[in-house]
């Protein structure tokens, strides 16, 4: 055993001791040569054109002074290092030890490997790790990169390179700057470990950590990052993006602002998408929007922000000519509703709307002539029987003249063809005189065809109609493209605002809360859309209905719509009363954030509790009526007034012994987000009850409803809300019929809603 141990041994010691001896510098050939003997133990040789060579690398220089006993030499002049085939340098001067194999190259430094070129005046290269130092600043080059820096490491064998200090790498597509930085020139993967900066052709993106594909413009950046485009911004603590796609991904604590619109909106999830600008948000999103309204906040007035949350937010930029806009209601005279005005604000022009030039301003002209009535047209028919027939020929002449004026706008391959249909027209009026001088227009209108084709025969067209043969040349030679004769409209390129969120919308502001399903926003129109299920919260009112329309203007509150099933219920501050308002349209405006009027269309139903000057309840009124106009005054309905084929009734509040509410009555204030920590993370959920014995209530008789939900809910009449006022009003959710209230309630309840019947109409 021993025996084969020392046998082992002394097979393998021969190869540790090559593996760890030094290697000589071999001359393999030079010009000319002087040797410098003084020092017989270090003699110096002088050489010209020399050829070095050391292992696998091959070194040459112009001259060069060689100290064999060293094992080392210095170069001057044209050197070049070539190692292994695959990597060259060059430089004006050398240093080699060949003892530890380094390699110091000075002034006009250049490293190439394969298609990457370092260039640096000091470089310092280890022949046998194969790795490249510079210190005083350096620049690599490729087909695809450019990168500097002030200090530098370059590692042959695994192509990958470090740089410190002022790194700038410069690509097609961007320019990044960081202050630390690995770059992979085989893969092409820049690793970033301190503040970094990725400007593209119109975006930045900041971070501390992170890797960035300059080939593929893939990105995942993990430390303090920031993503800017123009006014818009987006943060995340983990973000991802495809450059050539467009698309990104931002993971936890995300922040995307557009200080344009003064819009932020947060979440812990959102995809980003370059192409049309689309934001989305899936995890825990709410948005804020700016408004020139002011709250008080510890007696101190502060800007108020609108704040939405949703299960889902999405914003995008898009072109305006895309949307659909809302324009604003206003008060006309005769309490009548219309659109804006111009110098109430800009409203998109309707289909069939004619608006008045400044042509038709300075000649007094009203509007332009519509289809006349049946006593003009029957004037006209008798005023044309007294024209003479050459009078009469006059006047179309001078028709035809006007119509040759605006002929000289038109492109000139579409004129022919209008003069044909134009004598068409008049031929069919069956005048004599008329039909006699222009007989020849049909075969223009052929002939005018055919060049609209570009088959005009000129040569034929001589004599039909002067000038005929100037205007088919023109044709030919000019051939305008219609889509040319198309005015450009600076308008169709306009881009706006949207905002979209779907399903639980939840909206505050210090004057307005409300919830929906979902919800549409536009900056163009400044109008916020709920969709299904809304419910509006006003200071005091609720509004309800298929759809609720809230416009602002100059980021305040103007004017509110209820489209259909709309339904108002307002409660004073210190009552439990509800005034209640309802129609197929409800449209209100706002001043100064606070509500002002209301009119009610269609159907409207209203009840009322009057108040004398004590502020105690005189007596009930209820009316129908198919216009209703309310006034406001500090948050409280201050008069109701009927325009339209009013009915109605007035009850004394002694003989009113229980309430009475009208079709479709609800009260949500449970409901009503009351801050901003409710929108983002929705109502607290209500602390167990402790449990008692209650009798089983009957679910409602509504089909499909499977829970045993009771239809008659307690509420505490002392709790308020945020605007201080009382939300115990009624002890009902949504009351459906009076028989089926009268299955569920107890005998002895307080309310006495066993008899909730409308109360009879008298005019």
């Amino acid at each position: 055993m021993h025996t084969l141990r020392y046998f082992l041994i002394a097979l393998l010691f021969p190869f540790s001791v090559l593996a760890q001896q030094k290697t000589k510098i071999n001359v393999e050939r030079f010009d000319a040569t002087n040797t410098d003997r003084k020092d017989k133990n270090n003699p110096i040789s002088y050489l010209r054109k020399p050829t070095f060579r050391q292992d696998n690398a091959t070194l040459t220089c112009d001259s060069a002074v060689f100290y064999p006993t060293k094992n080392v030499f210095d170069a001057f002049g044209n050197v070049h290092i070539n190692q292994a085939d695959t990597i060259n340098i060059y430089s004006d001067r050398l240093n080699y030890n060949g003892n530890t194999k380094i390699a110091h190259l000075t002034s006009n430094v250049r490293m190439v490997d394969n298609e990457n070129t370092l260039t640096t005046n000091i470089l310092d290269y280890n022949m046998a790790t194969k790795v490249g130092t510079y210190v005083t600043g350096g620049k690599i080059v490729n087909k695809d990169v450019t990168l500097t820096s002030k200090n530098g490491y370059y590692f042959s064998n695994s192509r990958d390179a470090y740089f410190r200090y002022n790194v700038v790498v410069v690509t097609p597509e961007s320019v990044i700057k960081s202050d630390t930085l690995r770059y992979n020139t085989l893969t092409n993967w820049t690793y970033f470990y301190g503040p970094t900066n990725i400007k593209g052709k119109d975006d930045n993106l900041y971070t501390e950590n992170g890797a960035y594909n300059t080939k593929t413009q893939y990105a995942y950046f993990g430390k303090k990052n920031l993503y800017t485009m123009n006014t818009k911004s987006l943060k995340g603590d983990s973000l991802y993006y495809d450059g050539i796609a467009g698309y990104g991904k931002a993971v936890r604590n995300i922040v995307f602002k557009d200080t344009a619109d003064k819009t932020v909106m947060y979440g812990q999830l959102g995809f980003y998408y370059k192409k049309d600008e689309r934001t989305l948000v899936t995890k825990n999103p709410y948005v804020g929007m700016g408004t020139a309204d002011s709250t008080k906040v510890n007696n101190k007035l502060q800007p108020d922000s609108l704040w939405m949350g949703a299960d889902t937010l999405e914003t995008q930029m898009v072109l305006k000519k895309s949307l659909v806009l809302i324009s604003s209601p206003v008060i006309k005279k005769d309490n009548e509703l219309g659109e804006a005005d111009e110098e109430e604000g800009p409203k998109e022009a309707k289909v069939g709307t004619t608006k008045k030039t400044a042509a038709t301003e300075e000649t007094g002209a009203k509007k332009a002539p519509g289809k006349p009535d049946k006593k003009q047209r029957k004037k006209d028919k008798n005023r044309d029987k007294n024209i003479p027939d050459t009078a009469r020929d006059s006047v179309l002449n001078d028709s035809l003249a006007k119509d040759s004026t605006l002929l000289k706008k038109i492109p000139p391959q579409l004129k022919d063809s209008l003069l044909a249909s134009k004598a068409d027209s008049l031929i069919k009026t069956g005048k004599d005189s008329l039909a006699k001088a222009i007989k020849a227009v049909p075969t223009l209108k052929a002939k005018a065809d055919t060049l609209l084709k570009g088959k005009a025969n000129t040569e034929k067209l001589k004599g039909v109609l002067p000038g005929a043969k100037q205007a088919a040349n023109q044709v030919q030679t000019k051939k305008p493209l219609l889509k040319d004769s198309i005015p450009f409209n600076p308008e169709d390129t306009v881009r706006t605002r949207v905002i979209k969120a779907y399903h639980n919308v939840r909206v505050y502001k210090a004057n307005m809360q409300a919830k929906a399903d979902s919800l549409f926003y536009t900056s163009a129109d400044s109008t916020l859309r709920w969709y299904r299920d809304p419910i509006l919260w006003s200071e005091g009112s609720q509004q309800t209905g298929d759809t609720i329309y809230l416009q602002l203007k100059n980021k305040k509150l103007n004017t509110l719509q209820v489209l259909q099933k709309a339904f108002l219920v307002n409660v004073n501050a210190d009552s439990v009363r509800h005034n209640q308002i309802k129609g197929k349209l409800i449209t209100a405006f706002f001043k100064d954030g606070k509500l002002k009027n209301m009119f009610v269309d269609g159907n409207a139903e209203s009840i009322y509790f009057n108040q004398d000057d004590k502020g105690l309840y005189t007596d009930m009124n209820q009316t129908v009526s198919s216009r209703i106009k309310i006034l406001f005054k500090e948050k409280q309905i201050e008069r109701i007034i009927t325009i339209r084929d009013p009915e109605g009734v007035r009850t004394p509040m002694p003989e009113l012994k229980e309430e009475v509410f009208l079709t479709g009555f609800t009260w949500r204030p449970e409901q009503r987000p009351l801050s901003k920590k409710e929108v983002i993370n929705g109502k607290p959920k209500a602390k167990p009850a402790a449990k008692k014995a209650v009798p089983a209530a009957k679910s409602s008789p509504k089909a499909g409803n499977k829970t045993d939900k009771p239809l008659v809910k307690a509420i505490p009449i002392a709790e308020k809300d945020s605007t201080g006022v009382k939300i115990g009003l009624p002890k009902t959710d949504i009351l459906p019929k009076a028989d089926s209230i009268l299955k569920v309630l107890p005998k002895k309840d307080t309310l006495k809603t066993d008899t909730l019947k409308p109360v009879p109409l008298k005019k």
